[in-house]
This record gives structure tokens, sequence and C-alpha cells, in this order.
């Protein structure tokens, strides 16, 4: 890719002349902060976006891409992070979906498909049974059968977009063993990732980007993770040093709690924990396995069957969401897109979801606007969210700005409970490491979070105690001194903390 500029009609300039080569068997890391052109390069490279200006070339050869289907044509396929699987059809049946092999014009030949698939997976080495159906297969077998869709598509080149976002520390080791395993079989890899360990593990060179430029290309040998974050955000990332923690009462306490589902089927099985003042309580467990029910239970968003919930010695259980709020829960969501804010609103309206009702800034049913925009706009400042006016809609910002802003706002009200889900899901690693001092401030002032996350590093950083969820229920605890990815990764896999 040489020169490449892509300026938008809002005048935002995402690329600003990048060069990118690319070897034959590399895997070449491209790193960066949010908003610093990664994502748009990698539109570009696979025909989903435009170039003002620059050229592409593959083997030599100018090529063109209208969209995504010309990129496949010139061998360049990509990984989404969000799968694009077909959940009721067999893994077989994924992968061949839109080039099916036919006995004639209009039967699909079932036994041929299963034939080439399975010769496909056992040549990469990716070990899966072409016969299971993807909605009971694991998020790591899914992937498996995203890769295996691009293969089948006879892609030289392939892009990986945050590959390890809902993995296990298990499937991660294994992606990143097939990465290795694609690569000595010809293919190139381009690897899009916040996760500098995974760069360090793999890659074979990596491509550092800040503000749509080119900052530099180092060979991954010759650089380490503390290099590579200072390069991406201009200034040097220190670890926060987390003391031990001094426990007070009990914050939250949960008992029991069951939820049924539809059709029946058990999404909580049972589930009791504590969280207790100045400490931090993560929940890990591979995304679908009852976390997020959990949460919704306690903050009022689900009613549970059976169970109890008390906060700060309230019964909680049946209350509404702006009951718990004030009997004292913070919570900021995991998607923050559709529950944090509306992308429509401003960020005036966002910053006061949730508080309109507070004395604070509402007298009488009318809102006190001038005070509002006082208290936001020093919020603002000291969480660092960049943006141009309080009027600006909140979907004009980028994801990290905008998860400062609603981490401000739910923590600028101390609440006896903070909840807080993916508290950095897709941001940069200087956003990243503000939000995690603040959790930690909030901690050390003697405030009790509960923490879901499915960066297994950062729930092993930030947690004092951990509790993994498998299929509905916990699968056990672990103190800080004792949780280690690899036997956390067992319990978040369905097995024992004896295995």
């Amino acid at each position: 890719m040489k020169h490449i500029t892509k300026i938008y009609g809002n005048g935002v300039l995402a690329n600003d002349d990048m060069n990118l080569e690319l070897a034959e068997s590399e895997i070449l890391a491209v790193v960066g902060e949010n908003g610093a052109g990664k994502s748009t390069l990698m539109k570009i490279l696979y025909g989903l976006e435009h170039p003002t200006a620059g050229e592409i070339y593959i083997r030599g050869e100018k090529q063109v891409f209208k969209n995504p289907q010309d990129a496949m044509k010139s061998g360049i396929g990509m990984v989404q992070q969000n799968f694009m699987l077909l959940p009721p059809f067999t893994v077989a049946e994924n992968i061949v979906y839109g080039n099916e092999p036919r006995k004639s014009r209009f039967l699909f030949d079932r036994k041929k498909a299963k034939a080439e698939v399975d010769e496909l997976s056992e040549r990469y080495g990716l070990g899966i049974d072409s016969n299971l159906v993807v909605e009971d297969c694991p998020v790591g077998l899914q992937q498996r059968c995203e890769i295996l869709k691009v293969l089948y598509q006879n892609a030289d080149i392939i892009i990986f977009d945050e590959p390890s976002a809902v993995l296990t520390p298990q499937e991660v080791d294994s992606l990143l063993d097939t990465l290795r395993n694609l690569a000595k079989a010809g293919k190139s890899i381009i690897l899009i990732t916040h996760k500098l360990n995974e760069v360090m593990a793999v890659s074979d060179r990596c491509i550092v980007m800040r503000g749509g430029k080119h900052i530099a290309t180092v060979k991954t040998s010759e650089t380490s993770t503390k290099e590579l974050s200072a390069m991406m955000v201009g200034r040097e990332i220190v670890d926060a040093k987390i003391p031990q923690a001094t426990p007070g009462k009990t914050v939250l306490e949960v008992n029991d709690l069951v939820k049924t589902g539809e059709a029946g089927k058990p999404i909580l099985k049972g589930c009791s924990l504590h969280v207790n003042e100045g400490e931090i309580v993560g929940i890990a467990g591979v995304s679908g396995n009852g976390q997020t029910e959990l949460l919704h239970t306690i903050v009022g968003l689900m009613q549970a069957d059976s169970g109890n919930i008390v906060l700060d010695g309230k019964e909680i259980g049946g209350l509404d969401v702006r009951s718990i709020r004030e009997t004292g829960c913070a919570y900021v969501p995991e998607d923050r897109n559709t529950m944090g804010c509306a992308l429509k609103a401003t960020l005036s309206e966002t910053m006061l979801m949730a508080h309109q009702y507070e004395e604070m800034f509402n007298h009488k049913g009318i809102l006190k606007h001038k005070t509002a925009a006082e208290r936001f706009t020093a919020l603002l400042e000291q969480y660092d969210v960049k943006y141009s006016t309080l009027s600006q809609l909140s979907g004009e910002l980028s994801g990290g700005n905008l998860q400062k802003l609603i981490v401000a706002r739910e923590m600028s009200h101390h609440a006896k409970l903070l909840i807080v889900s993916e508290p950095t899901r897709g941001v940069d690693i200087g956003a990243m490491e503000f939000i995690h001092n603040q959790i930690l401030k909030q901690r050390a002032e003697g405030g009790a979070i509960l923490l879901v996350s499915s960066d297994l590093t950062e729930l092993l950083k930030l947690s004092d105690r951990i509790y993994v969820m498998y299929d509905g229920f916990i699968n056990g605890e672990l103190k800080r001194a004792e949780a280690k990815p690899e036997n956390v990764g067992i319990l978040m896999m369905g097995g024992s903390a004896d295995d």
C-alpha cells in the first residue's frame, strides 16, 4: 500500500500518506490508539472503503478494489471481530455458503462440501469437525470456522481484526498456533490487536500508527511491549502500583440466584457472590455463560425466578432500575452504544441520563442547564474526553472517548456499588490506562466494584478476587494470589480447580 490517504466528507483525515508492505509467509501486526487509522487502512485494503489518494499493489500489479469481492479475487480475506456465521448450519455448510459444490445446477453436493472442508481443516491443522452445528460450538471453534471460510475462498493475505477479544487463554494459545501454521503454509497475515503480548508472541514485524500517520515499523524481535506502547500514545505508560486490598463491610450480597430463559432453558443456576467495600471483584467467563444476565438481574433490568440480592443491607430483588440506582448502584454496561447512551443524544443529555431527577440538576421539574453544563464540562476535562461542544452528538465521539464519558458519568456519583462490564473493550492502551486508574481510585476511596471483562489480563491485574462463570453457574472463586491464566482458563471451560 503506497501513500494511502483517506479524507472523509466531514474533513476528518483518517489516513495520512500511509505505506504498508507485507511479505509472503509474514505475520505483520498493526497497532495504534483508537482513531489511529488502523481499521480505515484495513477497510481500504479489503475494498470496504476507497482511498482519497494512494495505490495498492499485489505481487507488483496495481489493484483497484471497488468492493470486498474484488479484494477476495486478488486473494485477500478478512476474519471479522464479529463472526458472520449462520448458527443453525453445520460448519461445512457455513464454510461453502455462497460457493457450494453442486451435483447439478440446483442440487448441493453435501458429501463433497464435507470432504473439501475436512481436507482444508487437516491441511492447516485447524482440527474442527465439519459436521458440528455452529450454534453448538464454543467461541474458539466458531473462530476456526471463520478462518476456514477465508481459506476456502483461496485467500493468500488474511486480515485478523481483534481476533482474541472473546477467547479463553487456552483458545488464544490455539489461535496464535493457527497464525504460525498459516504463515508456515505460505499465507501472509495482518494482525490488528490492542494486546501487545500477542504482538510480541506471534508477529515478525509491527507497524505503529498514531493520528492516521505511520510512526514506526520495527522488527518484533528488536522491540518490547513498553516501547510499542510508548510509540502508540507518544509517552511512557506506567503500570499502576496496586496496594493490598483492605476490604470493609459487605456492600453486595447475591444468594442462590436462579433465572430461566426462553423455552425453559436455565440461564442462572443458583449463583451466589459478595462484594465488600474497598475491593474489586472480577467475574471471568467466556461470553454467553450468564455474566450479562447476572448483571442485568442485579441492576433491575431482569427479574430472577428465585434467590435474593441485598445492596447495602437492603433487599433490592424485584425493585425497578431507578430504585436500585438510588439505593447506591452505578452501572457501566458492556455495550456503550445501545445501553450506555443514545447515539443521537447530545453529550449533555448523555451525561444527564439517569440523574435528571436529582436535586443537583433539577428544581421542581425544571432542569438546571447552567449547573449541568458547568458540572459536565469539568467532568469531561477531568476524564480527558476529547469533544467539541456539549451539544455534540454522542455518536460523533470515538469509541474510547464515548467509553470515558460513560465511565465519568457513572463514577462521578460515588455510588456504594460500581458495576463495570467490559470497561476497556475496543479502547486503546492510553484510554485503558486511564480507566483502570479511575477504577483503582474508586477502590482506594472504599468503593465496592464488581468487574466483568472478557480480557483476562485486565481481570488478573485489577481483581482482588475472581469468580469464574460457566454455563450459568459460579464454577470457582480465586483470590488474587491464586488466580493465574491457566487455572482461570480451566474453570472458564468447565473444568475444576483441581484439574
